[in-house]
Parts: structure tokens; C-alpha cells; sequence
């Protein structure tokens, strides 16, 4: 046993390595000149300099990545509260209301989640052409304001809470949306800040959507804008690597933060009574 499970570890800790280590060799690359870069001999930089950043810092005209970055900030965050909002509210109507088509409304909202969202493109397009959102941070926010992974996690986890919790409150005199506020929130925070960093992370990722539905250069995130700094730079490896370092960066330290929280989450939502 204690062999076999010394196997596991290896395979494990093998895994985590190589997951890891294009991460840490594009750290490593962005502190290095482009000379160094092209021709390869040594995986750390023999000459490390911050010109690259510096570069980056110092055009902003030419490279507005602290715009992009606020932009992937704000619509990144306005989406993770929306979608927590929504579905927790939604999930907790489905589990605990039972209004009528209760169960038909969860169905097609599980249904919704095998329907490939680039089909949805055009559509959308066109009814965000006529509210005149396109090339403004709504085109990004509410389109994705709603998750039916997020009301599928979170009615699992209300159904599986005790009645008799909301019944002691219900005789202290509480409502339904107070029970909800006092009651289920609370005890749902685990659950909740594993969604929440799972949409946040979604979102920061998104690539499709601020391509599709942004024009202006000022209105890009960061994934298109640095696709964008990657093709009019391509040549010049340093700065590309030290622009994929600003757009990882903020993921790496909100994983690294709250890596204690995604796992209680994913631990309480596989506990069932």
C-alpha cells in the first residue's frame, strides 16, 4: 500500500510539473532580451532586465494594457456578481419554492448547458446591434449575467440543506427572502465563492465574446488585446512574453488566494445527507 501510494504522489507531484512549467518558462522568458530569447541556451535569463515591462509601461498610447486590464477587471467582476445573484436566487425559487413549471424551467436550463454558445453569436449580435450595446462593456456583462452550471451546482446544494433550518427561521417570523439572506447565503458561501471564482475566471478567459462584440481598441479585454499586441509585435518575443505575464498574473494570485475555498466548495457540493 504505502508503495503504491508513493507511486501516486509521483505521478501527482509529475503532473503538477508539467502543468506548471510553461507558466514558469513564460515568467522566466518575459525578463529576457530578445536576443537571448531567439537564440536559446538556458532556461533562466543570463542578462534578466525589466525592459520589456518598462516598454509596456511606458507607451501606453501604443499599448494600452492597463485599460485592457481595468476592462477585463470591471466586466469580469460585474458578470461574477451578476451570475451569483441570479442563480442563487433562481436555484433556491427551483429547490425550495416549487413555483409552477418549476420542474420544466430547471430542465431547460440544464438542456441549456449542451448548447454550444457560438451558435448563439449572431443572434446575439443582432439584438445587442439594436439596443445599441455593441462596442460597450453591457455587450459584455449581460448576455453572460445568468449560468445554468450555477443553478444546477447551487439547487443541489439548497436541496441537500436541512428544512428544519428554514422552519425554525420561518417561526421566528421569517420570510422567504429573508430566509434566503440569513439563512441559506450563509451557509452557502463555500458553494458560492467556488462559483464565483470559477465565472471570474470564465469570463477573464472569455475570448470570443469582446472579439465578436467590441470594436475600439479602448473597449478590448485583455485576452484580445494581447492577441492583438501579439500580432504587431510577433517578432519581438520579450515584450509578447511580458504581456501574457500582465494578463495571467491577476488569475495566478486569485487562484493562489482562494484555493483554500474553491476545494471547501467543491467539497460541500458532493456532500449529501
Amino acid at each position: 500500500m504505502n508503495n503504491r501510494f508513493s507511486k501516486l504522489e509521483i505521478i501527482a507531484v509529475l503532473a503538477a510539473f508539467l502543468g506548471i512549467a510553461p507558466v514558469v518558462l513564460m515568467i522566466l522568458t518575459s525578463f529576457k532580451p530578445d536576443g537571448e530569447v531567439v537564440k536559446f541556451e538556458s532556461i533562466l535569463p543570463k542578462t534578466p532586465t525589466l525592459e520589456n515591462y518598462r516598454h509596456i509601461a511606458a507607451n501606453p498610447e501604443e499599448v494600452p494594457i492597463l485599460r485592457w486590464l481595468f476592462n477585463s477587471v470591471f466586466v469580469s467582476t460585474s458578470v461574477t456578481l451578476l451570475v451569483v445573484t441570479v442563480t442563487s436566487l433562481a436555484a433556491y425559487a427551483l429547490a425550495r419554492v416549487q413555483p409552477p413549471g418549476g420542474r420544466v424551467i430547471f430542465t431547460l436550463s440544464l438542456a441549456c448547458m449542451m448548447v454550444p454558445g457560438q451558435i448563439l453569436l449572431v443572434p446575439l449580435y443582432m439584438i445587442l446591434n439594436k439596443l445599441g450595446w455593441i462596442d460597450t462593456p453591457l455587450a459584455l456583462i449581460l448576455p453572460h449575467g445568468a449560468s445554468a452550471f450555477g443553478v444546477f451546482l447551487l439547487h443541489a446544494f439548497f436541496k441537500s440543506v436541512p428544512r428544519e433550518l428554514e422552519e425554525a427561521a420561518a417561526i421566528d417570523g421569517c420570510s422567504m427572502l429573508r430566509i434566503y439572506w440569513h439563512v441559506m447565503l450563509p451557509i452557502s458561501r463555500p458553494v458560492l465563492a467556488t462559483l464565483a471564482i470559477f465565472v471570474f475566471l470564465g469570463s477573464w478567459n472569455d475570448f470570443l465574446s469582446p472579439l465578436v462584440f467590441t470594436d475600439s481598441v479602448e473597449q478590448f479585454t485583455l485576452p484580445v488585446g494581447v492577441a492583438l499586441f501579439q500580432s504587431s509585435y510577433a517578432s519581438e518575443y520579450g515584450l509578447t512574453f511580458a504581456a501574457c505575464v500582465i494578463c495571467t498574473l491577476p488569475v495566478l494570485l486569485l487562484f493562489a488566494i482562494f484555493s483554500r475555498q474553491i476545494m471547501a466548495g467543491m467539497v460541500a457540493g458532493a456532500l449529501k445527507d
